[in-house]
């Protein structure tokens, strides 16, 4: 028997099924066409189009005395540069290590292609010296206590602040550096030498005060320099012009004051040892442990740093 004609109505819905098939097909071709291109386009502007070619397309910016020179050179970049290849964390490290530069920050930008470098300058703020296996080399230390040698400092301008000298630097000791120099305002400007020794403990020396020794840089530190600034802003009034020998901090509870006495008639000058006492000082030679003469320096009781027992 003939085939019965299919109703109007399935009929309309079977040729829809067919244009929504042909029109995937259609969907499905454009994406694969704008795919390849796309990957084509990327490939194009990873190889040829996000490339450096040139030195003004590195841009290095907030440091007053390096040049871009300088920062392609301690880079060692060279053109042409693939810009996708270059590693701004591994350039960044470069850079501080060679540059007298406290931070480097690197970026990369695409579009136009560039190296956007920013560097923050160090402040010298002392020289400095240290012993290597070669000998005594002398360079200067930044704020935070890193070392700045002859190299780093080739061909830009540093001038240190003020006559302040540190000695015996050692990579160990940059943070204890770091903290003294913070508080150096705390002398007023007389802090003239801070020294390392190779035990590692850590001496001041001070205009009005001469030679303090600190001891060990442990956790004690910022209570000691407490003292140490105490003493200076008060003592000296109480030393009538005369200037110590030496003033041990290695306890800041209870400092030691060594003072050349008055000279005797009849032999050298005299010494003695002094001591904290209470917070409010008794008689002159209340404080004096060890004196061997009568000086008048042997009787000086140094005032009780702040927080003292």
């Amino acid at each position: 028997p003939a085939a019965r004609p299919l109703p109007a109505g399935a009929t309309r819905r079977r040729e829809l099924r067919l244009q929504r098939r042909a029109e995937r097909l259609r969907n499905l071709w454009r994406l694969v066409v704008f795919s390849g291109l796309s990957a084509g386009l990327a490939v194009v502007l990873l190889r040829q189009g996000w490339i450096l070619r040139d030195p003004a397309q590195v841009e290095v910016s907030g440091s007053r005395i390096v040049s871009r020179d300088q920062v392609l050179q301690a880079g060692h970049l060279h053109f042409p540069l693939p810009l996708l290849e270059l590693r701004p964390r591994q350039l960044g490290d470069t850079l501080a290590a060679a540059l007298p530069v406290e931070q480097v920050r690197v970026s990369r930008w695409m579009l136009p292609p560039r190296l956007r470098i920013e560097l923050v300058d160090r402040q010298a703020v002392a020289r400095a010296e240290r012993h290597t296996p070669a000998g005594l080399e002398t360079g200067y230390i930044d704020r935070l206590g890193n070392w700045i040698n002859q190299r780093q400092s080739s061909g830009v301008h540093i001038q240190p602040v003020g006559d302040l000298v540190v000695s015996g630097w050692n990579e160990r000791h940059r943070a204890v550096l770091a903290t003294v120099l913070a508080q150096r305002q705390a002398f007023g400007g007389g802090l003239k030498a801070i020294r390392f020794e190779p035990d590692g403990s850590l001496w001041l020396t001070t205009s009005s005060l001469g030679s303090l020794r600190l001891g060990p840089p442990d956790g004690q530190l910022n209570r000691r320099l407490a003292a140490a600034a105490h003493l200076n802003q008060t003592l000296p009034a109480q030393l009538q012009g005369k200037r110590p020998q030496l003033i041990d901090l290695s306890d800041p509870d209870q400092p030691e004051l060594s003072l050349q006495g008055a000279a005797a008639a009849t032999g050298p000058a005299s010494t003695g040892t002094a001591t904290a006492g209470p917070a409010t000082a008794g008689p002159a030679a209340t404080g004096a442990t060890g004196g061997t003469g009568t000086g008048n320096g042997s009787g000086s009781t140094p005032p009780k740093p702040p927080g003292g027992r």
